[in-house]
């Protein structure tokens, strides 16, 4: 019998805390054949990405490995000395990190980066390792590879970074890639573009995949095996056929039920969601809904947007000024109570877009209308547009990156409250926090911990309590579940329908995510290179499209045929 290529047994990791010591990962026992693909799924902070940093053992100062075997071609890399794991790390196992533009240096040109694991796992050198360096960015796909050696990581899109990240985890060819969340930001064709090229150049070099995602679509589609994790254990673990076919633990079928689709509108996803309606029909006064499930929406138009340009001055001669046109003519109007979802993929100026609504686009020339409850945003004086914020918020992609790293949660969500309803006293701001905190789902300690020691999740709902915390009339949502896994993506999505429900909120949507657009869009507007080409119903949209880089992002949709799902 031939052995796995990774072989984990036993393994557990321990974190250590403010209340004590935390088992992160509980006795995970698991196998990785040469050339498969192997799906590692479950719960925001399960323990996922844990396990894969204990694997390479770049585990955090506080966390250290307990118990357990890895074995890697027979080598128990935990016996290892630091040394010999210097030469797996980037030989033997090439690992791609969740957040790109994190995981890079900022000044290093991405050449050198590349060429930084070749000097170290190969026998190239000088010029013999930059055209290899070259070889590999042309081979994930970066146009004029020559030439963009010498570029930094800020002058590459998202989903170019996750193609160098790429390029850096496969430049020594490992026999083993670990993928922590290789597509969670990429827009649905670039995603497609990625995993094709994965799955490539896996059977290109004959490597074996472990692959860590929440998203339960692209894992129907890519996975040969799949390990489902919970509270730091593996509750389930089938082929993916099987798992899909017939998933026989409840957790399984818990997390099928939380995936949106459009069946399922107007109806909680969460088991917690489920038991809140049936609390709310209790009250006297029920939550306003429609025939066809989405929130009940009011002919009062509370943001009107007409022909925005957003332009960015471009590097031109002297005497003469060009211009990039990032949004060239968008007009749309936004209702209160209505969900407008936002499509395009990446670079087609939906966050752009957001920004200069909210006139955050620094440097850029930004023209047009964009009147909020009449009054004008762009025009607005500093002092006007301080009281204007109270009525529109954002969540950002990036929650870690909008979250200052040095305040408390609590004092996060403090700062903006005080800075927008200054009517409100210390009590009674503290009280509101708190109320939001629970509401997203966090823990009652959330208040008094920092932004780092949340996960990514985690860290998302943070990001929604604090934009939530105003009560805006309007609320742009910049990809807010792209970093949640499906259980904690649907608590979400039953939050934002409740509040909507409950206060009229209009969402402006922006997202990849073509499940949650079907679940929760009133409406649909696709952008493509700063316009936008059709916009109308979600039905109408998602089922009879128009245009055709519409129908070219459906194509590209990872689907579950739930059809086939024996979820009850």
């Amino acid at each position: 019998m031939i052995a796995p290529l990774l072989d984990v047994a036993g393994l557990s990791v321990d974190v250590e805390g403010e209340s004590g010591m935390t088992q992160a990962v509980k006795r995970l026992r698991f196998a990785v054949e040469r050339g498969e693909t192997f799906a590692l799924v479950g719960e925001s902070g399960c323990g996922k990405s844990m396990t894969a940093l204990a694997l390479l053992r770049l585990l955090p100062q506080a966390g250290r490995i307990a118990a357990g075997q890895v074995r890697l071609e027979g080598r128990d890399l935990n016996r290892l000395p630091e040394s010999a794991m210097r030469a797996v790390r980037g030989g033997s196992i090439g690992i791609i990190f969740q957040e790109p533009a994190t995981s890079m240096n900022p000044v290093m040109r991405v050449g050198d980066q590349i060429m930084e694991v070749l000097r170290a796992h190969t026998a190239l050198r000088g010029a013999a390792a930059r055209e290899r360096a070259a070889h590999w960015l042309a081979r994930v796909g970066i146009a004029d590879a020559v030439r963009r050696l010498d570029d930094y990581p800020f002058q590459f899109s998202g989903g170019q970074k996750q193609r160098i990240m790429i390029a850096i985890a496969l430049a020594a060819e490992p026999g083993l890639l670990i993928a922590d969340e290789p597509t969670t930001a990429l827009d649905v064709t670039v995603q497609a573009q990625v995993l094709a090229l994965l799955a490539d150049i896996q059977r290109e070099l004959g490597m074996a995949v472990l692959l860590i995602t929440h998203d339960l679509a692209v894992v129907r589609q890519v996975a040969h095996h799949v390990a489902l994790m919970r509270a730091g254990e593996i509750v389930a673990s089938a082929s993916a056929a099987d798992f899909f076919a017939a998933p026989d633990h409840p957790y399984a079928r818990e997390l099928f039920d939380a995936i949106p689709t459009y069946a399922k509108r107007g109806h909680p996803l969460s088991a917690a969601g489920r038991r809140a309606r049936a609390a709310a029909i209790t009250r006297t006064i029920a939550m306003p809904s429609s025939a066809s499930g989405a929130c009940a929406t009011s002919q009062e138009i509370v943001l009107d947007v007409q022909n925005l340009c957003v332009h960015y001055p471009a590097r031109g001669r002297a005497w003469r000024r060009d211009w990039i046109k990032a949004v060239d003519g968008v007009s749309f109007a936004l209702r209160a109570g209505e969900t407008l979802a936002l499509l395009g993929e990446s670079g087609c100026g939906k966050t752009t877009t957001a920004k200069a609504l909210l006139r955050l686009a620094q440097g850029a020339r930004v023209t047009g209308s964009a009147r909020l409850a009449g009054r004008d945003l762009l025009a607005a004086s500093r002092t006007e547009l301080r009281r204007l914020r109270r009525d529109i918020q954002m969540v950002f992609q990036d929650p870690y990156a909008s979250l200052d790293p040095r305040m408390r949660v609590g004092e996060i969500l403090d700062e903006g409250i005080a800075a927008l309803r200054p009517e409100l006293g210390a009590a009674a701001r503290a009280e509101r926090a708190q109320g939001l905190l629970a509401r997203v789902g966090l823990p009652a300690d959330a208040s008094q911990r920092y932004p780092h020691e949340f996960s990514g999740g985690q860290r998302q709902r943070v990001a929604i309590a604090r934009a939530l915390a105003v009560e805006p009339k309007v609320l742009v949502c910049d990809e807010p579940t792209s970093a949640l896994d499906v259980s904690v993506q649907a608590q979400i999505l039953d939050l934002l329908r409740e509040l909507q429900a409950d206060l009229g909120i209009a969402y402006l949507f922006i997202t990849h995510n073509f499940s949650v657009v079907e679940y929760l869009a009133d409406r649909v507007a696709v952008m493509h290179e700063g316009r936008i080409v059709e916009c109308n119903t979600a039905r109408a949209v998602l089922y009879e499209p128009d245009h055709a880089v519409t129908r070219r992002l459906l194509e590209a949709v990872p689907r579950l045929d739930f059809d086939h799902l024996q979820t009850s």
